[in-house]
C-alpha cells in the first residue's frame, strides 16, 4: 500500500511537469528542455537527500538505464513539440504497464498464466483502438511514442533490479544527470529556438519541470524498491486522468471517442492483470503454508 501511494503521487507530479515542458517546448526546443530538466532535477534530488547516498553501485546497468530513459524523453518531447495532444500521448504510452508484465517474466522470473497473457493481448488491441489506423492519431509520432513506451517498460523493470543494490536517490539522480550530456549532444539536431536564458515565465516552467522530475523519479525509485512491478504497473494509468485535465485546461484538448474507448480497454486489461497477480500470490502463499 505504501508503494501504491508513493507511485500515484509520483505520477501526479510527473504529469504536471509534462504539462509544463509541453508548454515551454515551442520556445526552447527539445535539447534545451532536456538540459534544464537534468540540471534542476539533479539539484532537487541532491537537496532533498542532503547529498547522501548518491554513489552508484551497479554503474554499467545504471548508465544504460539512464541513457535509455533519455531516449524515452526525446520521443515524448519531440511528439509534444509537434503538437501531439498530452492526453493522447499518455493513452498511447498506456501500453507500458502491459509491456512491463511481459518483461517481468525473463528479467524478474515472475510467472504469467494464460489469463494474463489474454488480457495483455486485449490491452494491445485497446492501443490499436486509440491509434485507429487512418485516424487523427495515426501519425509517425504515435509509433515513436509506442516504441518509447516499450523502452519505458524496460527501464521500469531495471529500476526494480537496481533497487537491490542502489538507493532510490542514486537511481533517480543519475537518470536525470544523463539528460545533461545527452541534451548537449542533441543540440546540433534540435538547436535552441531562442536564447539559452529564455523569458522569466519559461525559466520558471523549466525550473518546475526539473525539480518536479527530480522529486517524481525519487518517488518512482522508492516505490519500485518496496513493491512488485505487477502491483504498481496499473497505477501508471492515473496519468491518463491528469493528461486529460491538464490538456483541457492549458490547450483545450478534448480526447476523441476512440482515445477514451481504447484507454478504457487498456486500463481494464491492466487491472485484470493486477487481479490475477494477487490471486497467484495468494495461491503461492497457501501452497507454501501446506508444505
Amino acid at each position: 500500500m505504501r508503494g501504491i501511494a508513493i507511485i500515484v503521487t509520483g505520477y501526479t507530479v510527473i504529469s504536471a511537469a509534462d504539462a509544463a515542458v509541453k508548454w515551454a517546448l515551442p520556445e526552447v526546443g527539445v535539447a534545451v528542455a532536456m538540459i534544464w530538466r537534468g540540471v534542476f532535477g539533479m539539484l532537487a534530488i541532491a537537496l532533498l537527500v542532503r547529498f547522501q547516498g548518491l554513489r552508484p553501485v551497479r554503474m554499467p546497468l545504471l548508465a544504460l538505464r539512464s541513457a535509455l530513459h533519455c531516449v524515452v524523453t526525446v520521443a515524448f518531447y519531440l511528439a509534444w513539440f509537434n503538437a501531439f495532444p498530452l492526453g493522447a500521448s499518455y493513452a498511447v504510452s498506456a501500453a507500458a504497464p502491459l509491456i512491463m508484465t511481459i518483461l517481468a517474466i525473463p528479467l524478474l522470473g515472475e510467472k504469467v498464466g494464460w489469463r494474463r497473457w489474454t488480457s495483455t493481448c486485449v490491452g494491445f488491441a485497446g492501443v490499436m483502438i486509440i491509434l485507429q489506423p487512418g485516424g487523427e492519431l495515426w501519425r509517425w509520432e504515435a509509433g515513436m511514442l509506442l516504441a518509447g513506451a516499450a523502452t519505458l517498460g524496460l527501464t521500469r523493470i531495471w529500476t526494480r533490479v537496481l533497487a537491490a543494490t542502489d538507493t532510490p536517490q542514486t537511481i533517480a539522480f543519475w537518470l536525470l544527470a544523463a539528460h545533461v550530456p545527452v541534451g548537449l549532444l542533441l543540440l546540433p539536431i534540435f538547436p535552441p529556438l531562442g536564447p539559452l536564458l529564455p523569458a522569466w515565465d519559461i525559466v520558471l516552467s523549466l525550473a518546475f519541470l526539473g525539480m518536479a522530475n527530480g522529486f517524481a523519479h525519487l518517488l518512482f525509485s522508492r516505490a519500485f524498491a518496496i513493491a512488485p512491478v505487477s502491483a504498481l504497473a496499473p497505477y501508471e494509468y492515473t496519468t491518463l486522468l491528469w493528461g486529460g485535465v491538464f490538456g483541457f485546461l492549458v490547450w483545450a484538448e478534448v480526447p476523441a471517442w476512440n482515445t477514451l474507448a481504447g484507454a478504457s480497454v487498456v486500463i481494464a486489461a491492466g487491472l485484470y492483470n493486477l487481479h490475477r497477480e494477487q490471486v497467484r500470490r495468494r495461491e503461492d502463499r497457501a501452497a507454501a503454508g501446506r508444505a
